[in-house]
């Protein structure tokens, strides 16, 4: 049996179409290879084809924000003041080696018209979506989300990367690679395995953005039945890698579909180090 939420927590994690509706939302860095004792600002970005707009971070909506090093890990909520916008977080890293802050989102509800999400499954290769809805006759109908944002990002400090790049967050969808992306050189392989509440998961589609003045570079493919996907990154600069899973919403009368959306971002160096 399908509950609907109480209404003050419905209230509370309703956001506006525009706000969620957007595909990728990143953590962007400036710089990512910052000298051990300089500080960092790291903004949340939100947007389509790695093009994004700033996003405020808001406690009310952060789930998870953590600051992950080889000695400790770091909750950066403390940054977080309730009901109040931070454009960015500050970091000062102290010691050399990698650093990965995560964000999870709060859940928020968002509806939008058939022919749209219609559109944006088929962009996404949500097969599996897109015949549910069709055979229970409701492809004609809004579609009506429970949308989750889970955003990683690599820091290179004083010159060194370590195994932190690798370390399990518990993302309910996360990206986590199974090389070191801050050693590695355009053109390398790079292996990332994608898992759903720390499972594999196969079949689905992962894309790796790059972005300068002059275009935008997409890389794509399909995670293997072990949850694995390779990619190749031809160029230096900073690349975000992004994945979009979908299940039924079986626990809430005011979403049909719960949808997972995760990013890494990091820079990728023109000798396996980044800049």
């Amino acid at each position: 049996m399908r509950l609907a939420l109480p209404a003050a927590l419905a209230a509370a994690i309703l956001v506006s179409p525009g706000a969620v509706l957007a595909d990728e939302v990143w953590l962007a860095p400036r710089p990512f290879s910052p000298a051990a004792g300089s500080p960092v600002e790291i903004g949340l970005r939100q947007g389509e084809h790695f093009r994004g707009n700033p996003r405020a971070f808001r406690a009310e909506a952060t789930a998870a924000l953590q600051l992950y090093s080889k000695l400790a890990v770091r909750d950066l909520r403390e940054q977080l003041a309730p009901e109040m916008d931070v454009g960015m977080l500050r970091l000062t890293p102290a010691y050399p080696g990698t650093h990965m802050v995560v964000y999870d989102s709060e859940p928020g509800l968002a509806e939008r018209a058939a022919g749209e999400f219609g559109a944006w499954l088929r962009d996404h290769e949500l097969e599996q979506v897109t015949l549910a809805r069709e055979q229970s006759g409701t492809a004609g109908e809004p579609a009506r989300e429970r949308l989750r944002h889970h955003a990683k990002t690599l820091l290179r400090v004083g010159g060194k990367s370590d195994g932190t790049y690798g370390l399990l967050t518990g993302q309910r969808l996360e990206i986590v690679p199974t090389v070191d992306p801050l050693a590695r050189r355009p053109g390398d392989t790079l292996v990332f395995n994608l898992l759903f509440d720390s499972k594999p998961l196969p079949g689905v589609l992962v894309r790796a953005w790059h972005r300068d003045e002059r275009q935008t570079v997409i890389v794509r493919a399909r995670t293997g039945a072990d949850g694995k996907v390779a990619l190749v990154l031809p160029w230096t600069g900073v690349w975000m890698v992004g994945a979009v899973h979908m299940v039924p919403a079986g626990d809430i009368a005011d979403a049909d579909w719960d949808s997972f959306r995760a990013s890494l971002s990091f820079e990728l160096g023109e000798d396996g180090a980044a800049r």
